[in-house]
């Protein structure tokens, strides 16, 4: 399961799987059509001579070396653009947008029917001749009137994919379908490792990218045992160093034996050089306040960008705040488990609220924004004392920061006034004593 759930994610950001694909239906399709024999009268034939139709062939197949060589040199550009002027995490979006696969396909595989088609017309066994497929040849007229369209239409979708208001929409859009989706339930009490658990270390170097707790979970029954990860999905492991630990599930028989679990964890725990949204929702984050950080930069000197990127994190923190976080623990009626530990909203809310407010601390805008999200999220909180307590720390925080950073106390106003909403928000939202 692991491996195909690791093939498939290595599919979908790939840009030469779907060409590849496309080239084997064009030959595919083309084969067929050239067995179809049409009359010269057809509305479907070509009209011309065998001669016409491979200047024809020959015409496409070159025009589509062009493009093809256009459409990639476009792609390294906004692949660049996006790298340095907003973060090179975003490159894994480009190459995953479905409409760039799709016309780089077309483009490949009208190519590859053309060039294919040269060596069916005018020739026969190793002579001229003056029979040729008329059906197939109009089928390369078909996918060049295809490509043109697509050419057009993958102009526009460039120049849209590169805004900044797109790019970090889409990331706020998969981010949330990891949250809804794909994030491991948390909030449940978590057994601590014994003193004699027996550690297993970790077969490769990388990142948790994804853990199946089904398979994990029905080893672990099988064996009599308790299984805790170290790493949270999304952090980097080291070869050698402690992945799991073991212990038996209930006292009395003997430790596990640790190699018959290597195996299980290298199928249930995958460990791959990148990170990836599939189970990481912290990703999807770290993408929008890298954003925020490099537009806070000197280099780049642009709080606005920094401000569009905190109300796309609001969007994402309101979605955490209404999601049990922390540890994942999945149980059998043996009383074996599987304990996956996982990030709490408090740790969520550090990094970002911690990193862009250390780039932002001088500008007024920057929390102003912070603050906002932070009084949004109180909304949302209820009656969670952990929420409110991370919520009211971080609000703290950035003010003090501000008050440190912002010598003029006139800019400081609004910021203020953001505070205090924060912590309405919070008294609302707190039990009343009898």
């Amino acid at each position: 399961m692991i491996r195909r759930d690791a093939l498939s994610e290595y599919a979908r950001g790939s840009l030469w799987v779907l060409p590849t694909l496309s080239v084997a239906a064009a030959l595919a399709a083309g084969s067929l059509l050239s067995a179809v024999n049409v009359g010269v009268r057809s509305p479907l034939a070509f009209q011309g001579t065998p001669d016409d139709a491979r200047n024809l062939l020959i015409g496409i197949a070159g025009t589509m070396v062009t493009v093809i060589a256009l459409l990639l040199g476009l792609t390294v550009v906004a692949l660049q653009l996006s790298s340095t002027q907003f973060s090179p995490r975003l490159l894994r979006n480009f190459l995953r947008d479905r409409p760039n696969q799709i016309v780089l396909s077309a483009f490949v595989a009208t190519f590859a029917y053309s060039a294919a088609g040269l060596y069916t017309v005018g020739v026969s066994g190793g002579s001229r001749t003056a029979t040729f497929p008329r059906l197939a040849v109009s089928g390369s007229l078909v996918l060049l009137f295809l490509s043109l369209g697509l050419l057009v239409f993958f102009a526009d979708h460039l120049v849209h994919s590169i805004q900044v208001d797109a790019i970090m929409n889409v990331v706020q859009r998969n981010t949330i379908t990891v949250i809804q989706d794909g994030l491991l339930t948390g909030g449940q009490d978590a057994p601590e490792v014994p003193a004699g658990a027996t550690a297993i270390p970790s077969p490769r170097s990388g990142y948790v990218q994804a853990v199946r707790c089904p398979a994990l979970l029905s080893h672990a029954a099988k064996h009599g045992a308790c299984l805790r990860l170290r790493p949270r999905i999304g952090e980097h492991v080291v070869a050698g160093t402690t992945l799991a630990w073991i212990w038996p599930a209930t006292p009395g028989p003997p430790a596990p034996d640790p190699q018959l679990f290597t195996r299980a964890l290298q199928a249930g725990v995958r460990i791959g050089f990148e990170r990836t949204l599939e189970q990481d929702a912290a990703f999807g984050i770290r993408q929008l306040v890298d954003t925020a950080c490099k537009a806070l930069s000197p280099a780049v000197n642009d709080p606005y960008t920094a401000v569009q990127a905190i109300d796309h994190l609001t969007v994402i923190f309101c979605t955490l705040a209404q999601r049990p976080l922390g540890n994942h623990v999945a149980r059998h009626s043996s009383g074996a488990a599987v304990i996956i530990p996982g990030r709490r909203f408090p740790d969520y809310l550090a990094v970002m609220c911690g990193l862009i407010r250390r780039y932002g601390a001088r500008e007024p805008t920057v929390a102003d924004a912070l603050l906002r999200l932070l009084a949004t999220c109180a909304d949302m909180a209820g009656h969670d004392p952990e929420l409110a307590t991370a919520i009211e720390d971080q609000a703290r925080i950035i003010i003090a920061d501000a008050e440190r950073e912002i010598p003029q106390p006139a800019d400081l106003t609004s910021a203020h006034t953001q505070a205090e909403s924060v912590h309405r928000a919070l008294l609302r939202h707190r039990p009343t004593p009898h």
